[in-house]
């Protein structure tokens, strides 16, 4: 059974789109019904979930934030690593992990963990090695798509809509 979630950010969390004004301030976004199916997944299935990103953003951090995610690793070069350290700390190993990434710097991760996800719009070399190619592209449902995938794998599908009805 899945227990930990791993998410990538640009291009899976986001369209992979980053914007700056004038003044330097970066700016992103986020599709709602990720938001929403991360936070059953947390507050409701008790399950946890881990940001692991190649680049640093304070916005990714407030949605961290917003989103109750315990785990939120930034800047980092090696995800597999990082995850690993994870699993240490929480106790779990890789066949209770599913990870979500678009390109090639998720490619180690992806390759280890149990059940692995891509949105539509992952590169060619990610799509090859995943268990699931979503229908979904980063930044349009593409988590939420993964999470709903495993709430049926794993027979949790009456807690997950027991959170909305």
């Amino acid at each position: 059974m899945i227990e930990l979630l791993v998410l990538d950010v640009d291009g899976t969390l986001t369209n992979g789109q980053i914007t700056f004004s004038s003044n330097g301030i970066e700016s992103k976004s986020f599709d709602v019904s990720d938001g929403l199916a991360i936070s059953v997944w947390t507050r409701h299935l008790g399950k946890k979930v881990a940001i692991i990103t190649g680049r640093n953003s304070v916005i990714v951090e407030q949605r961290a934030k917003e989103l109750n995610i315990k785990h939120l690793y930034q800047g980092v070069k090696n995800k597999l690593e990082v995850l690993e350290n994870i699993l240490k700390e929480e106790n779990l190993n890789l066949s209770q992990v599913a990870a979500i990434g678009d390109d090639l710097n998720d490619y180690k991760m992806l390759k280890a963990v149990e059940l692995s996800f891509t949105p539509q719009n992952g590169s060619h070399y990610i799509k090859d090695i995943v268990d699931v190619v979503c229908t979904k592209s980063g930044g349009d449902g593409a988590v939420r798509e993964m999470i709903e995938h495993i709430v049926k794998k794993d027979n949790l599908e009456s807690e997950f809509l027991a959170a909305w009805l």
